[in-house]
């Protein structure tokens, strides 16, 4: 049975790294400093996260349906994810007041939501 990768040391919680591979299949052993992807570090729930919002193609609303929560709860999910993979959320602006309307105009988002996602800017 194969458990996942952990990224992190249990005792000290540094970064761990993989150094060793194993072939299943003719036991080749291949011993090097490895680096994980970035997507590794992401849990389970995150994960099924990214998967679903890869097959809704990014359509925010189909992953509000597909995972039965809110505009607001979506894009704070995508914002810890990107957090997670060490990028920098954009600070809100000027744009996102855009993004907000076109998505009210393309009923993505509702009155309600739009209003909510205006105040807290």
């Amino acid at each position: 049975m194969a458990y996942p990768v952990i990224t992190n040391c249990p005792v000290c919680s540094k970064t761990l790294k993989i150094t060793k591979l194993n072939c299943t299949h003719c036991h080749t052993t291949i011993e090097n400093e490895f680096e994980l992807s970035p997507f590794s570090s992401l849990s389970k729930e995150q994960l099924h996260f990214v998967e679903v919002f890869l097959v809704c193609r990014g359509n925010i609303k189909e992953v509000e349906k597909e995972l039965g929560i809110s505009y607001p709860t979506v894009r704070g999910k995508l914002t810890d994810i990107i957090t997670s993979l060490g990028y920098e959320t954009k600070k809100k602006n000027e744009v996102d007041e855009k993004k907000v309307v076109a998505m009210l105009e393309n009923g993505e988002i509702s009155t309600e939501e739009a209003i909510r996602l205006l105040k807290e800017e």
